[in-house]
């Protein structure tokens, strides 16, 4: 169970910074190369599947995590990350504006990934810990 959850919490953590690479660098990298956005996936379906993966396993890793070290807080904060970044999703560009959609599509893969940093530095320190 302890490789289980750790690799989850790094899973998280490796999909939160691919989100935040997508929203920072595909501008920067659309300017310099235009024809990356002819054969760049849709945004739409790119943060879909980022969500459909972060949720399960965010939820997974958070929850066997706080069970074991009992701070409900990094719970908390990975459930606010999660909500962000979900909120980012269901409303989109359209509601938003497209600085709106990547700042809290960035703040949440932020707070999420800071929940399972947390979550994996306080199942290592914790002897009782099996996650």
């Amino acid at each position: 169970m302890k490789t289980v959850s750790a690799s989850l919490d790094k899973s998280a953590i490796t999909l939160s910074v691919l989100c935040l690479a997508h929203c920072l660098l595909l501008p920067l990298v659309t300017v310099l190369l235009p024809t990356v956005i002819a054969t760049t996936m849709d945004q739409e379906i790119f943060h879909t599947l980022m969500v459909i993966c972060v949720l399960p396993i965010s939820i997974y890793a958070l929850t066997m995590g706080c069970k074991k070290h009992n701070k409900m807080s990094i719970g908390l904060y990975g459930g606010l990350g999660l909500i962000i970044l979900a909120s980012a999703l269901l409303f989109g560009e359209s509601y938003l504006g497209e600085m709106g959609e990547k700042g809290l599509t960035t703040l949440g893969a932020i707070v999420i990934a800071f929940a399972h940093i947390q979550n994996y530095k306080l199942c290592q320190k914790s002897k009782s810990c099996s996650c």
